[in-house]
Formats: structure tokens, sequence, C-alpha cells
């Protein structure tokens, strides 16, 4: 039988989530110090962090692309992906939260949690990622743990449980009571970190604080509940253990405390990650199908392989592609069925992987992420299997793209390098979608925003060296019913020799209030048979590829099959799909159909002084301003805005505000746009 290195109980697969800005990559860094799995402290802001690797982020001072990073601590194997905290970047965090098992999410103790906190905590939510909180920055002017807590508990909705006390505040934070232990840490300033009884000053606090956390969990944990009953407290070993598995449970998250900067608090954080994230022998069996039939396949090196593909990376070298193992053993040389592609891969090599560098390995386990070598087909939400235990897993989904330029290239020459410079960008990156307009004959590259479409293209520009011709962004509309139409009648009859085609279908269309598209039937006496009216929703459903304004996507109808009649001889499936998409599409030129835009929720931060001028900015791009608030010093400023009048903004309030103000945005979905303004009459003709 196979061995492994690292037994599954001591093996930690998390991520690192959290609004940009928050701190997540100085987290990632000062953990890999610690671990000692570097020997120098990597800084953002002077470009030698290892897991912002790639020239662009070093540039921007923002990840952009997740990277995967592994360490050990305490005798426990951790491997840890640095995920992206701008919006743009969305769909990185979507494929890692995919494979990972835990994750600590990264708050700032100024700002709280923050928009994009809250749309990464909603992706884990979907995932049932556990979690645990670092909230970081503890040394900043305004710094307040309390009230990050607070923001956690009303914009998140877990019951946030503070297993720490801060020593100090803002410039004076040196240290944490450890209210699990009921003891102190205080570092000094090169960071080491010294484990003292807890002051006396704070003994009060500290009693005050721990009875809360125990009053907390025993209202989440039945186990603590009954002993807290029984002798009024909570023994270290009790609390420590509920702590754990209401973690795993997602019923609470520990929060933690510290300044990554500083060096101050990463050891109890990897203390936590240990104690209350769970291994991969703690998660539930990962779920495959296969044959139409649901599988499980336990965390188990001697059972059948299944690992999915997660991300593809083209380096100089060769082609990575990086795993998550679920079961079985892989090891360097073994041919393995990629069950979404239907193909054999051979597994060239196995690596370990730190960023951009990498060990190599004989073999990798359940429970592990690594990269390999050698793979040809293999694309992000690929499983890879046994051949003779075949498994298709579920990919992680795949946003639709929001924001879309026209590309080309400088040189006539260059055509052939762009096509595959495109397709090299789109198999790294699923939310990156290349299509050809067959209006313009142009070259459309769409994906998730404005920084995420420039990043791509100055990605060209870079590794390919390829001199590339931008169009300005579009964004990518909808259409949808304002006024539906009732008792719409078609017949479909063809008749050209042979068998015919013969459908009549009676269509009521009306505004569907939830979004996306609803199919009922409601035909009586078996007059439309059932086998068709499902070949009437197929074809409805084609018909919502084009809609009458522009040729958008069409979204939120409801359609109503309620009559319709059938040849005995020419009807068939075709002959109704065919009814169902061109009688939908009458229908929807005959409804006052509404052309939707794609809005975005924008969080300002600026200046106190420079707020009228945002204001007045905002207003003048159609946004609706939902909130202000003033924290530290600077107001932060709310509003939905449409994303087309978004091109351009960053640059706009630089130079309104200084360079001081920052903005995040993320999208909340479609509202109506403005109806186009009538062609202006020409001179000297009289308008009619």
């Amino acid at each position: 039988m196979r061995t492994h290195l690292n037994p599954l109980a001591v093996v930690r697969n998390l991520g690192i989530l959290a609004h940009v800005d928050a701190g997540k990559t100085t987290v990632t860094e000062r953990i890999l110090f610690a671990t000692g799995t570097t020997h120098k402290r990597g800084e953002v802001h002077d470009g030698t962090t290892v897991t912002d690797f790639d020239p662009q982020e070093r540039d921007r001072g923002i990840t952009i692309f997740a990277a995967a990073v592994s360490c050990a601590w305490d005798g426990h194997r951790l491997n840890l992906i640095d995920t992206p905290g701008h919006v743009d970047f969305a769909d990185e965090v979507e494929r890692a939260l995919r494979v990972l098992d835990g994750a600590v999410a990264v708050f700032d103790a100024v700002a709280g949690v923050e928009p994009q906190s809250e749309s990464v905590w909603r992706q884990a939510d979907r995932h049932g990622v556990p979690r645990i909180a670092f909230v970081n920055k503890m040394d900043r002017a305004g710094a307040d743990l309390d009230a990050a807590v607070a923001s956690i508990r009303e914009r998140l909705h877990p019951a946030p449980l503070v297993v720490q006390l801060p020593i100090g505040a803002e410039d004076t934070f040196t240290g944490v009571v450890d209210l699990v232990r009921m003891r102190a840490l205080l570092w000094a300033d090169d960071g080491t970190a010294e484990d003292v009884p807890v002051p006396a000053g704070l003994r009060d606090a500290a009693h005050e604080r721990r009875r809360s956390l125990e009053e907390a969990v025993a209202e989440l944990h039945p186990g603590a509940l009954e002993e807290f009953c029984a002798t009024g407290t909570l023994s270290e070993r009790t609390l420590s253990s509920a702590l754990r598995e209401v973690t795993r449970d997602g019923d609470g998250v520990v929060v933690l405390c510290g300044s990554a900067y500083r060096n101050r608090g990463v050891e109890p954080l990897l203390d936590a990650v240990v104690a209350y994230l769970p291994s991969p022998l703690d998660v539930p069996p990962v779920r495959g199908t296969h044959g139409g039939e649901e599988q499980e396949r336990p965390a188990d090196p001697a059972a059948p392989a299944a690992a999915l593909a997660f991300k593809v990376h083209a380096t100089p070298t060769g082609r990575l592609t990086y795993l998550r193992i679920y079961s079985g053993t892989i090891e360097k040389g073994d041919t393995l069925w990629d069950a979404s592609a239907g193909r054999s891969e051979r597994i060239g090599r196995i690596l370990r992987v730190q960023a951009d560098r990498h060990a190599p390995l004989e073999r990798a386990v359940a429970g592990d992420i690594v990269a390999v070598v050698g793979l040809k087909s293999a694309r992000a939400g690929s499983t890879l299997c046994a051949a003779d235990a075949p498994l298709a897993l579920e990919p992680p989904g795949v946003p639709e793209p929001v924001v879309s330029v026209a590309v080309e290239s400088r040189r006539a020459g260059d055509t052939g390098r762009l096509a595959s410079g495109l397709a090299r960008l789109t198999e790294e990156d699923p939310s990156l979608v290349v299509r050809s307009d067959p209006e313009t004959g142009q070259t459309v590259l769409s994906g998730m925003g404005e920084l995420h479409l420039e990043v791509a293209v100055e990605k060209l520009r870079r590794e390919l060296g390829l001199e590339v011709n931008v169009g300005r962004p579009r964004v990518s509309h909808r259409e949808t019913v304002g006024r539906g139409v009732s008792g719409l009648v078609f017949r479909h009859v063809k008749q050209d020799g042979g068998a015919g085609q013969f459908a009549h279908v009676v269509l009521d269309v009306e505004p569907y209030e939830e979004g996306g598209f609803e199919f009922r039937s409601a035909v009586v006496g078996g007059r439309v048979p059932q086998e068709f009216v499902r070949a009437v929703e197929a074809g409805c459903r084609d018909a919502l590829t084009e809609g009458p304004l522009g040729g958008h996507p069409v979204t939120g109808l409801r359609v109503t099959l309620t009559d319709g009649s059938t040849h005995v001889k020419d009807s068939s499936d075709t002959a109704f799909r065919t009814a169902g998409r061109l009688g939908l599409r009458e229908a929807l030129r005959a409804c006052a159909m509404v052309l939707l835009e794609p809005v975005v929720e924008v969080t300002v931060t600026v200046p106190e002084d420079a707020v009228g001028g945002v204001l007045g900015d905002l207003a003048a791009r159609r946004g609706k301003v939902t909130g202000s608030v003033t924290r530290a010093g600077a107001a932060v400023v709310t509003a939905t805005v449409p994303l087309a009048e978004l091109f351009g903004y960053a640059t706009r309030l630089r130079s309104r505000t200084q360079g001081r103000g920052t903005f995040t945005a993320r999208p909340t979905g479609y509202a109506p746009a403005p109806a186009p303004a009538p062609a202006p009459a020409r001179v000297g003709t009289p308008a009619r």
C-alpha cells in the first residue's frame, strides 16, 4: 500500500479572504516568515512579497491572481491560498473557495466590514467554508476591535466569538490576552512574543470578556451548555473543543486581532488555524457524478484517485495545472482520466507550490493542493480521476462577463499571435470570454470589470510583446418585459415532402419579478403531451438569447403555455421546439420591452472637504446616493451607479481629491436604462 508523509488530520487547506487593502498579502507574508518558510519579511509597498510575484501585482500594489503557498506549523502542513480582494477578480476567489476546507477572513480594524469583505463572505457561505476572523491593523489610528466585531455581527450575521482582548490601542498596541488560556502575549519591537500572566490592570476586563465568551459558546453548543449549567463556567478544554465544532458547523466565527505589518498576532492566528479550522477528514466526502448517478469519494489515499483542477497558469517553462486532490494518490508518471474532456492525461511532474517557486514531489495524496506539469487539455474545472473509477466533480461556477472591449493587433502580421494569446488568457481565466462580433467583425474581449480587462491586455503586451489597440469599454445590456401579452397564438406548419412539421401553441408572457426565466404549463385535457411541453420550454429558452430591442439576452419573464394542439403524424419535439422559439420571439415583439443596464454599488472614501465635489460627480453619472458616514476624519459615501458611467472614474476621483480618494465597486444586478434621446432635427429642415 502507498504511504504518505502528512497524515490527513494534520493538513489544513485554507484561504485568506478580505476586502482590497485589508492586509491579506501582508498576513500571508508574516505567516510564511513565522513558519520559517521565508527568512525575510516581504512588503507590499516594496514589491518584495512572495505571493504577489506577478509584475503587474507589484506595480499596482494589489493581489490579482490567487497564489498558493505551503508551510508547516506545530507539526501541521498548511496549504495556503492568498486570494484577490478587488471585485474584478472575484472569479479567482470563487475557484479558490471551491477547493478549500477553511478560510481566514481579514478585516481592517478601522473600517470593519467593507463591501468586498461582504462579497467574499457570501461566496464562502455558498461553498460552506468554515472561517475564522482576523481583525488586522490594530496599530492604526482609530482602530476599534469592538466596532469591527459589531460590524461583523450586523452585516455578516454570524455569531462573532472574540477570543482575545487587545493590550493597548493604536500605536500602543503591544499584545493580547488569550481568553481561552487566560494568558497574555506581549510582542517586542523585533516581533518576538513573550507568554506572561494577564496584567493586573486587565484582569477584571479579561474575566468579564471570558464570561461573555462562555455564554455565547454555551448558546451555540449543547455540550458546552450542559457543562455551563452544571458548573457555571467552562473549562479550557471544553471551550476549545466547542469553539472548534461551532466553527466547523458555521454557527459562529472565532475572532482574533493583531497587526500583521508589525508582526503582532500572527502566531496566535496560526494556532487558531490549527485548533479550529477543519482538516480534509473533517469535511464531508466529495460528491461527483458518473453515468447520471451521484457518488461519494472519501478523503482516503487508498481510494481511487479524484482531483479537481482549479487554476491553470502558463509559465515560460511550461503549463502548470493546480489540483486539489480529494481522494487517492497521484504519482509522477501516472495516467489519469480527464472526465470533462473525455481523454487521458499523463502527470509529468508534481510540484509543491511556493507562489512562483516550486519543489518537486514524487507523489501527492488526498487532501493535498499541488501543481502538476504535463497536462495537455485540462482546464480550470476539469476532473482528473482514475480511469477504472471515473467521476465528474462539480466545477466552480463561472460568472457572466459585464464589460467588453474590442481588441486588435496594430501590426497586420500579429493577428495570429493575438488569437493564440487571447486563447491562452481564457484558458488561464475562465471569466474572460473572447468572441467575434458578427456585425463589425471585431474581436471582442469580455470580463468582470475595467481593471480586469486592463490587466488582461497588459499581460498580452508584457508577456507576448504584442502591440494591441483597445476600443472603449462597453457594458452588457439585458432586456426584460415591462408589459406582457396574453393568448398569443403561433402555428408552425411546414410541409416540404415526406414527414411534415406541425405545432400549435398559445402563450402568455408576463414580467417575472424574481428575475431570470420561469416556464409553466396550464394546458388541460392532454391537448399538448408532456414531452412536447418540455420541447416548447426548450424552444422558449432558445429565444431568450436575443431580444427585440437590440439583440441582448432577455431576462425577468414568465411564460405560460395555456393551450395548443397536435397533428397525429406531423407533430414532433423538433416542431414544438421551433414553435416555442418562434412563438416567444413574436410574443416579445408584441410586449412592451425594457432595456436593462448593469449597476454597481460604489463605496467612495474621501476627505471631508471633498465630499461636495464627489456627490456632484456621482449625480452627473446618474448615481443614487444611498448613504454617507464619517469615519476617522474621512467621509464614506455609498451610491448605486450604472456601470457604463464608471469608466475612467478612478482618474477623475484622484484629480478631484488630490489623490486622496479611493473607491470600490461591486455588482448589484441590472436596472432600467434611460431611453435614448431622439436624434436632433437637421439644421434648415423643419421638424415634423
